[in-house]
């Protein structure tokens, strides 16, 4: 067990498929409360390292540590405490077309609480206010846009009160005013609710924004070519990838 401040500890992390080795010896903290950003360009282990961290996946070797407590090789009681602290939002949002928002936050509620219904009716309003869809409960995602479909996804994420929330690309098919509108939304979580947020994304503007820590792989390396706060990676010219990736014009 590693006790410190940090929230999560990640140690000798590799991920290999078959014969493909996408990340090797990877090692890092993320520390609680802060909004800590995964980057790196196509087939770098973004999103593989993400499924590592929300236990979708087991790595090949390494290990994984949650609030100290080892997450690879806990048991299934132990593991599924470990998984309620996590809310995660995915790429597409994830909600199910079929169900209203309310209903896509009710069945979180009802499947991992003892809330009665007067009690899951007041948490699916509190947290539909906490995003901006106060009024929108009823609205199933179709009837609705791209960024509130991102911020119902965010709220049904928020359902269980999680310590970390994860999110994958939450800026993907978004215009720019809505991605900085969402940016806004995820810096007042975190500023409001003192939460976690492990964020994969490839937005420029959005990572310039956001992030109080970054981390960017590389596929080459099969691991971290940097790391640090926005200022020290956009100053950062010991390795001209890395310069030139912060250094690019935002995508528009």
């Amino acid at each position: 067990m590693i006790k410190n401040d940090n929230i999560i500890n990640v140690r000798n992390l590799t991920i290999r498929y078959g014969n493909l080795t996408v990340l090797k010896n990877v090692s890092f903290d993320i520390n609680k409360g802060e909004i800590f950003v995964i980057v790196g360009g196509s087939g770098c282990g973004k999103s593989s390292l993400l499924r590592q961290l929300i236990g979708l996946e087991i790595p090949t070797e390494g290990d994984i540590f949650i609030n100290g407590i080892d997450f690879i090789n806990s048991d299934n009681k132990q593991r599924n405490q470990i998984l309620q602290k996590f809310g995660v939002m995915f790429q597409s949002g994830g909600l199910f077309a079929s169900m209203t928002l309310a209903e896509n936050i009710a069945l979180v509620l009802e499947t991992y609480t003892q809330l009665s219904d007067d009690e899951i009716d007041d948490a699916i309003d509190i947290k539909l206010a906490s995003v901006g869809l106060k009024g929108f409960r009823d609205y199933y995602p179709a009837e609705i846009s791209g960024g509130m479909k991102k911020r119902a996804a965010i709220a049904r994420a928020m359902a269980l009160d999680p310590e970390i929330l994860f999110f994958d690309e939450p800026s993907s098919g978004l215009d720019p005013l809505t991605s900085a509108a969402l940016d806004q939304l995820i810096i007042e979580i975190n500023r409001i609710f003192h939460k976690t947020i492990v964020i994969v994304t490839h937005d420029l503007a959005s990572i310039l924004s956001i992030s109080h820590r970054i981390i960017m792989l590389d596929k080459n390396v099969k691991g971290i070519l940097a790391e640090g706060t926005p200022d020290f990676l956009i100053n950062y010219k010991e390795n001209m990838n890395v310069f030139n990736f912060f250094n690019r014009k935002p995508s528009v």
